[in-house]
């Protein structure tokens, strides 16, 4: 269990989750536009692609975002970051104990990814 971030970082994470939310739906709905786009493929398949393809950036989307609260913030945030949709300005209006801690959870990330 990750220790629940100070006040001024929540009030900062929860002024930043509507700019991030709207980041990545961004990121997803031109990813979808591509997609439905492609003239090389078929109705159907371009269907198909559209829909796995919602389905994995809704599951992205949950695990950065759906049931944030205090005692969530430090992992939601970090795969927030990870996905970059927190710039380096924004981050770095956080506390140095929750950007270090944020970087210490983005660096065991990786790590288990090697």
């Amino acid at each position: 269990m990750f220790r629940q971030i100070h006040e001024a970082d929540w009030k900062v994470l929860r002024e930043l989750k509507p700019t991030a939310l709207s980041r990545y739906c961004d990121r997803v709905l031109s990813e979808v536009v591509a997609h439905a786009s492609n003239a090389a493929a078929g109705s159907h398949d371009r269907y198909l692609a559209i829909f796995e393809l919602i389905q994995e950036r809704d599951a992205t989307l949950a695990g950065a975002f759906n049931g944030l609260s205090r005692s969530s913030a430090l992992p939601k945030l970090a795969a927030m970051r990870s996905l970059g949709l927190v710039t380096d300005e924004e981050f770095s209006r956080l506390t140095p104990e929750t950007r270090e801690a944020v970087e210490l959870l983005l660096g065991l990330d990786s790590q288990r990814g090697s």
